[in-house]
């Protein structure tokens, strides 16, 4: 579904990300684990089409996508829930949804809202009020919501469970899996790489900007190297 393939992607004279290559197959969970700082984020901002790679290529549904406009690569169906998750906080709940609705036909706004109301029953509550009103959980859910109202096919998610707390984290990656089961491929970059590599299928390890590792998601869990680095034994 979306193949990455010899990305070079500089900040200036910092080489970010060297000579990464991934695929993500449909239907599938894909995981990109690693340190603060490995390379994680640029991998999606470039994906998206916020940053751009100085070699290789990209394509998404077998279309070159890597010198597309951001709002083009959401019209397709690829929609990025970025670190932090970036809530228009002095918006609505609702007002917020109906941001990440821009790329699809104004008829269906109302039938994607009570979709995503129905799976975040907290953010139908809390429509009316200031995003920046909200708990770090919620805004991570109204993120999510806001993503999933452009109908993606393939969703990617930055860190999702940053700052939240261990109940909040569970209840995060449960919705994760239940998006997955309904059809939504997921590319998920997370620095919690046990409870990362628990719901997904296949896993990358990067270092300093570089894939080290990858394989099924369950064998990297076991392996000796991963479990030293990045799962406490």
């Amino acid at each position: 579904m979306l193949k990455a393939d010899n990305l070079n992607v500089y900040y200036g004279n910092i080489h970010a990300i060297m000579d990464i290559s991934f695929e993500v197959c449909e239907g599938k969970i894909v995981t990109l684990i690693g340190a603060n700082g490995a390379g994680k984020s640029t991998i999606l901002k470039t994906i998206s089409g916020l940053m751009r790679s100085k070699t290789g290529s990209i394509t998404y549904l077998e279309e070159p996508i890597d010198r597309t406009a951001p709002h083009v690569i959401v019209k397709r169906g690829l929609a990025h829930v970025p670190e932090g998750r970036r809530a228009f906080l002095q918006m609505s709940v609702q007002e917020n949804l109906e941001m990440g609705h821009f790329t699809q036909p104004g008829a269906t706004m109302h039938e994607r809202l009570h979709d995503v109301f129905e799976r975040f029953p907290r953010l139908k509550e809390r429509r009316k009020q200031f995003a920046g009103t909200l708990s770090g959980g919620e805004q991570q859910m109204l993120a999510m919501g806001r993503a999933l109202m452009s109908r993606p096919k393939l969703l990617m998610l930055d860190e999702p469970s940053m700052g939240l707390a261990p109940q909040l984290v569970e209840q995060i990656f449960g919705i994760i899996k239940e998006l997955n089961e309904s059809g939504v491929t997921i590319l998920l970059v997370e620095q919690n790489a046990k409870m990362a590599l628990s719901v997904a299928n296949k896993g990358y390890v990067l270092e300093t900007g570089r894939i080290v590792a990858s394989d099924d998601a369950s064998k990297l869990l076991e392996d000796p190297a991963v479990r030293r680095a990045y799962l406490g034994g």
